[in-house]
């Protein structure tokens, strides 16, 4: 059974927004919020990029460069762990034919 929506307020740059969300995403949308609002703040007091558009263009670039960074992060992890698991199997497995 799929629960309706509610209303949320969120403010970014000192407007308001109603968005449509589940109670159960609430909470994150209003973390998702605060940190949009936050990185807009940031970069339109750089004084460098004018216009609450380009202001929201900006932060999601650099939000979905943060993100893929993350991802890039997890890859090269994953691939370091792997590496490292194979020269551990291979080392038990050297050292168990002795």
């Amino acid at each position: 059974m799929s629960q309706q929506p509610t209303t949320v307020e969120v403010k970014i740059l000192d407007k308001e927004y109603l968005v449509a969300c589940p109670e159960e995403e609430r909470e994150a949308l209003l973390r998702s919020a605060r940190h949009l609002d936050s990185k807009m703040r940031e970069i339109r007091a750089s004084g460098k990029v004018f216009g609450t558009e380009r202001i929201a263009v900006m932060a999601a670039l650099n939000i979905t460069h943060e993100l893929l960074e993350q991802d890039t992060m997890s890859d090269t992890t994953s691939t370091i762990l792997k590496a490292m698991g194979d020269k551990l199997d291979t080392a038990l497995s050297d050292s168990s034919g002795h």
